[in-house]
């Protein structure tokens, strides 16, 4: 019988996806992972390969349409296998998209069910799993069996199995539709970075029982008037990414009560120390900027502060703390404010952050970045000082707590070792979620942001 082939679980809490390119036409025979569809999720473009090798008998959407996860796109003839010259090769195509394989799980494609946004929890942190049982404990607490067929999970996961020594085939997946998540493998393989948090979390895995969920928040926008009456309007439909951005900026200033601390830096000796190695850092292939400074910055006070570096789970009553420092930046491109994601911020030099920047930010402009590069942020930056203005208010990435704004440096008179000096001062914003920090606790944040621009040689222990 035939065989539909549906828009698979893209990972990050993504429901739905827009047709970018069909890459087949029916009648074609493909091997598994040969290129079957290009669609663009919230903010990348994915090229999707074929679950299976076979004919394709008919292909159910065109360019610019909007599918759902679980909807069919193309359904193919009931092939054993792939005829000569057939198009693609490989394995596990599907799989790197958090699906399984034909012959896996049959409901793993079923749309994943949908909650209403005031409960928080329609979308979820690309890097944790909440509100659910600790995949460590669901990795250990039965044998584990062998699978048979291909296994479900990311690329980003087999490269950390691959790194822990551990065999996929044996962990029990508690992703979507039975996927293997990097908490499973962590949990089998009992190589989590967290390890000196691990007591903490069974503390917190006790403590579940007595927590309490948080009230949920609801918001219906009144009907517009009808503008035609006053003069002539013009409506333009969304992009697939300003509706985007527009549902995660609503939905995050609607369920987060934001806090903005402000305050200035001085980088006078910081702003010197760039100009005096611009040339020596060009002769490395690299610009150096003050975002890397930053980074390196913010990801140094979240290890004093890692109320910070956390996400709240509502559903749960708990602060879900996170012993990783992977922060996202802002990056204005053409499609929109995209935010990709460096990893281990707080284990790399001022040299590397600013090479995988570069790297990153050239990708995002390219509309080349992927999922991996997009996902699995615990604290963002947005530095629009390039751009001028003395101050902003940004809004907190959901699911994340906080989000540091910087604004344009300025020479500006002030008082320094008792005398009226230029100085160059950095205007930054704290935003963060009240719920789960006061006043005094994001000021002191700010001031440990603030202490290490100020003294860049704690900066410049690993140049």
């Amino acid at each position: 019988m035939p065989r539909p082939f549906v828009l698979p679980d893209l990972g990050e809490g993504l429901t739905e996806a827009e047709i970018v390119k069909v890459l087949v036409n029916e009648g074609d025979v493909l091997a598994e992972d040969a290129p079957l569809l290009e669609v663009e999720t919230d903010k990348a473009t994915v090229e999707i390969p074929s679950p299976f090798g076979g004919r394709v008998e008919r292909i159910h959407v065109r360019p610019g349409q909007s599918v759902k996860v679980g909807d069919v796109l193309v359904t193919f003839e009931d092939a054993a296998g792939v005829a000569p010259g057939g198009r693609g090769g490989g394995a596990g195509g599907l799989a790197r998209f958090g699906t399984p394989l034909a012959g896996e799980t049959p409901h793993a494609a079923a749309p994943p069910p949908r909650r209403q946004p005031g409960a928080g929890s329609n979308m979820r942190d690309p890097s944790e799993a909440q509100a659910r049982p600790a995949p460590a404990v669901a990795g250990t607490s039965a044998p584990a069996q062998v699978a048979t067929g291909p296994v479900a999970a990311t690329p980003a996961t087999r490269r950390l199995a691959r790194e822990l020594g551990v065999d996929l085939r044996i962990v029990r997946g508690t992703g979507p539709g039975g996927r293997v998540t990097d908490d499973d493998v962590r949990g089998l393989g009992g190589a989590s970075r967290s390890g000196a948090a691990a007591p903490a979390a069974a503390g917190a895995a006790e403590e579940r029982a007595v927590a309490k969920p948080l009230a949920a928040v609801g918001v219906e926008p009144p009907a517009l008037p009808r503008f035609e009456q006053w003069g002539p309007v013009e409506r333009q439909p969304l992009s697939h990414l300003r509706r985007t951005i527009a549902e995660r900026m609503t939905l995050s200033a609607t369920l987060i009560p934001h806090v903005t601390h402000f305050d200035r830096a001085d980088i006078t000796e910081l702003d010197a120390i760039i100009r005096r190695n611009v040339e020596p850092a060009r002769e490395r292939g690299l610009t150096l900027t003050l975002t890397s400074f930053l980074l390196k910055a913010a990801a140094l006070a979240l290890q004093e502060h890692p109320q910070f570096n956390a996400s709240l789970d509502p559903a749960a009553g708990e602060l879900i703390v996170k012993r990783y420092h992977h922060l996202g930046v802002a990056v204005a491109a053409p499609r929109g404010l995209i935010v990709p994601v460096i990893r281990d911020v707080d284990r790399k030099s001022i040299v590397e952050l600013q090479r995988e920047l570069a790297a990153l930010a050239q990708r995002v402009r390219e509309g080349k970045a992927t999922l991996e590069d997009l996902r699995g942020g615990t604290f963002t930056i947005t530095n629009i000082g390039a751009l001028g203005g003395t101050g902003a208010i940004p809004i907190i990435n959901y699911p994340e707590v906080a989000i540091l704004g910087v604004a344009r440096g300025r020479e500006e008179p002030v008082v320094h070792e008792g005398k009226i000096v230029p100085r160059t001062l950095l205007p930054i914003s704290l935003t963060f979620d009240h719920r789960v920090a006061d006043g005094a606790d994001g000021a002191r944040f700010a001031a440990a942001i603030v202490r290490r621009l100020e003294r860049p040689e704690q900066l410049l222990l690993e140049w």
